[in-house]
């Protein structure tokens, strides 16, 4: 996946006309009920609350796709999807039954639910889409024409020797303008998803859960609190569309909110995020694992004598890591024995003996010990900031925090400063190192990185 560069406000305003004048040669007119839809529709039913992330996602990827300017991309999936949300969607529903199985019985518990035509919505979408478009020819809203700070972003990914390419991201620098809000605090949005058992709780979470933290009334005061509550409601969601569809995937994830001056990150699962400054790495968060200590060590898991609070198997491999006895209780171990949960060591450390996370988004047959509770940090930002690194446990498997400074300094004295392709090499570095899983690496960088090698 090609590494990105930061947009240039100037260039979106000489670039806005001739897209906007390129798609509508292209398209010349709304779609038919007949008509191709030029996105892929997710699925053949929407809930009413997945309709607005799940249109964006599409409105956003398309344009995108056609390169449009990113705060353009967002401003005309936002206004296109805005109107259509302001419409009576009864006419998308569908007839109860419609979506049961032959043969099938209800829950007995299910409470009733509206479900959404997915296509029709599509199609809608896509026509409001072509009236803003048209609109916007005219002329363009100053809203969408506004200046944007400017981030160099380098992202990578690879399916590497897995069968199937699990991994999802989310690089959002228009969150403001996706989700129209209009307050004078500039935000952006980056995320990192690794699911197990399937693609689809990681496609789910890198729509869901923005949308979700945009809908927030705590967006504003308290961007971490949102960012907690729009994991936890993800996986509400995404749990009842895994019963309706027999779905089993889950996804482990950490995503990160630039809110003015302040860095808010929430996570769930061993995903992880660092921070560098000044060429040091700032360690704010400890991944969930079955085997994370209260303590926030994991050296200390090495090499010691079993204790009494984690059951550990009478024979382990040699290197296995081992309880240190000194260490105060498991925090997850001690959540997930409350729920009568266990966890022991069957090649690592492991939940029920299956899940090798303790946190996640999904995984249905694995509540409630397999939480779906973030944890959340936040941090001010003074400038002095190199970048932030967001990566699955497929790089952090085989590269510790500790030695991403380094790797990156190197990578930027090599190629004279340029950062636009430091992202492939740490995940080519991640698999010469003997990383078999998914590996997804996201650099966002928060200064100029030919100005990290002054120092």
């Amino acid at each position: 996946m090609a590494s990105g560069a930061p947009e240039q406000s100037g260039q979106m305003a000489e670039e806005t006309p001739g897209f906007l004048d390129e798609f509508l040669h292209d398209f010349p007119a709304p779609l038919s009920a007949e008509g191709t839809l030029p996105w892929k529709v997710p699925g053949t039913v929407l809930s009413p609350e997945e309709v607005e992330g799940e249109l964006a996602e599409l409105a956003v990827g398309f344009l995108s796709s056609r390169n449009a300017p990113p705060a353009l991309a967002a401003s005309l999936a936002r206004e296109a999807v805005s109107h259509l949300l302001r419409t009576d969607l009864s006419e998308f529903r569908k007839l109860p039954g419609q979506e049961e199985e032959d043969g099938e019985e209800a829950e007995e518990e299910k409470a009733p639910v509206t479900l959404l035509d997915a296509k029709g919505l599509a199609l809608s979408c896509f026509n409001r889409l072509w009236d803003v478009c048209s609109q916007w020819q005219k002329q363009v809203p100053p809203a969408a024409r506004a200046p944007q700070r400017q981030r160099l972003v380098s992202v990578h990914a690879v399916r590497n020797t897995r069968r199937r390419m699990e991994d999802r991201h989310v690089c959002l620098p228009a969150f403001n303008q996706l989700f129209g809000l209009t307050d004078p605090v500039d935000r952006a949005y980056f995320a990192v998803f690794d699911g197990h058992g399937g693609v689809d709780a990681a496609r789910y979470a890198a729509v869901h859960v923005h949308a979700n933290a945009a809908r927030q009334p705590e967006l504003p005061t308290r961007p971490a609190g949102a960012l907690r509550e729009a994991f936890r409601r993800t996986d509400e969601m995404f749990l009842w569309k895994a019963k309706r569809e027999r779905l089993q995937s889950g996804t482990t994830g950490v995503c990160a909110l630039i809110a003015g001056k302040t860095l808010h990150i929430a996570w769930l699962g061993d995903s992880q995020v660092i921070l560098v400054q000044q060429g040091q790495v700032v360690k704010m968060m400890e991944p969930h694992k079955p085997e994370r200590q209260s303590c926030g060590s994991q050296r200390c898991l090495r090499n010691q004598p079993s204790s009494s609070w984690l059951a550990v198997p009478a024979a382990l491999p040699a290197g296995a890591p081992r309880p240190h006895s000194g260490c105060l209780p498991q925090d997850e171990k001690e959540r997930i024995e409350a729920l009568g949960g266990f966890v022991s060591y069957m090649d690592c450390w492991r939940v029920n003996g299956t899940l090798a996370v303790s946190r996640a988004i999904g995984d249905v047959f694995q509540k409630p010990y397999v939480s779906g509770e973030a944890d959340v940090a936040s941090r001010e930002l003074t400038g002095s900031e190199d970048y932030l690194l967001l990566a699955c446990d497929g790089f952090f498997d085989v590269v510790s925090p500790q030695e991403v400074a380094s790797l990156v300094h190197s990578h930027l004295a090599r190629q004279q400063g340029s950062g636009l392709h430091v992202a492939e090499e740490l995940v080519a570095e991640a698999r010469e190192r003997g990383s078999r899983d998914n590996i997804t690496v996201m650099v966002v960088f928060l200064r100029d990185p030919r100005d990290l090698l002054e120092g």
